[in-house]
């Protein structure tokens, strides 16, 4: 790559981490829920909805991941396994969740949104963006379509978690307090490892949300063991949020106007419709689940992995039995997605 392609890439990447700085600055003045990202992101979109040609600082992602990854291992302990089989009735039921909550979305796609049936389909499973675009494009979805609808629904999902747990419940949801953290060289050591061999070990196992799996396993290893006690610093965490909110605005960087426009209308609709499945879900069978009602929404809700496991960490929440529902909802999407479709396609 020559010096020009990296400059002219540099100068646009530094604009987006700047607008999302501010943005998230912004936000933490003011108090308001999950500054951060949300700060960043809402911001980063708002410029690019008004015609600025921003970019993504897509090389940033995977380095930002894996740090939250070995934040959210932190966050498990040596009573995680007595914990994990209390969690057995709440992950069946988000077998059900999911099948409920399809059978309303992806009827509002096709018949409200126009979509066909396939496009509506993969729009309206809460999976991986990429893995839903991938998979659908091979099943002659429409790939734009669908990434626009999974971009939309992250962007819905945070802003109204944040701002229900907030306003409405009146819940603290504030990210990160900027406060030095003294870290031994052995810990610095021990957690960097975690991220870096967390990443390969993801990708031999081909786990969905390699990047993030992978270093939280290694990372829950080593804390569950006691070989350390520590995590990285918050201020660590407030730059990695700033970076995902800013990629997440930059998502609808070229996307027409009115594309946009109605999928964020779509997503609305559907996120708002899923949401209400998921409140359902909560009142009714928390105390069936052994949570809370807040912490089965958070576990619910169809935001994404990493995304929501950081507004889990804002909250905290109790991060390992969010984290676990999320990676299961992800991995029963990917695994039984394409079965079903199929299954809909023979009968016409």
């Amino acid at each position: 790559m020559s010096a020009k392609t990296i400059f002219s890439n540099a100068l646009p990447i530094s604009l987006s981490l700047t607008i999302g700085g501010i943005g998230g600055g912004i936000f933490y003045y003011f108090h308001l829920p999950l500054p951060w990202m949300l700060g960043a992101m809402i911001a980063t979109f708002a410029v690019v909805m008004g015609g600025a040609k921003l970019k993504a600082p897509a090389m940033l992602r995977p380095i930002v991941i894996s740090v939250i990854g070995v934040m959210l291992g932190s966050g498990f302990d040596s009573g995680i396994l007595a914990d994990a089989r209390a969690w057995a009735v709440s992950l069946a039921f988000l077998g059900l969740y999911l099948a409920v909550a399809s059978a309303i979305v992806v009827p509002f796609y096709t018949h409200i949104g126009k979509f066909d049936r396939t496009t509506a389909f993969f729009a309206a499973m809460p999976g991986g963006v990429n893995d839903m675009m991938l998979i659908g494009e091979a099943m002659g979805a429409d790939p734009r379509k669908i990434i626009l609808a999974h971009a939309a629904r992250i962007l819905v999902t945070i802003a109204v978690i944040a701002f229900w747990f907030r306003v409405v419940l009146g819940l603290k949801v504030a990210g990160f307090a900027i406060e030095p953290v003294s870290l031994g060289m052995v810990d610095v050591a021990i957690l960097t490892a975690c991220a870096v061999a967390g990443v390969y070990l993801g990708g031999w196992l081909r786990l969905p949300a390699a990047q993030l799996v992978g270093p939280m396993i290694l990372s829950a290893i080593v804390h569950i063991a006691g070989v350390t006690h520590s995590a990285p610093p918050p201020v660590l965490v407030i730059v990695a949020q700033v970076v995902l909110g800013t990629v997440l605005g930059c998502r609808f960087v070229g996307a027409p106007k009115p594309m946009v426009v109605r999928s964020l209308v779509l997503s609305l609709g559907a996120t708002l419709m899923t949401l209400t499945v998921t409140l359902v879900f909560a009142v009714l069978f928390h105390g069936l689940f052994g949570q809370t009602a807040e912490q089965v929404i958070l576990a619910y809700a169809p935001g994404g992995l990493t995304e929501m496991s950081l507004v889990a960490l804002s909250m905290n929440a109790e991060v390992a039995y969010i984290s676990v529902h999320h990676l299961a909802r992800i991995a029963l999407v990917i695994a039984f997605a394409p079965i079903v479709m199929k299954w809909l396609l023979r009968r016409g």
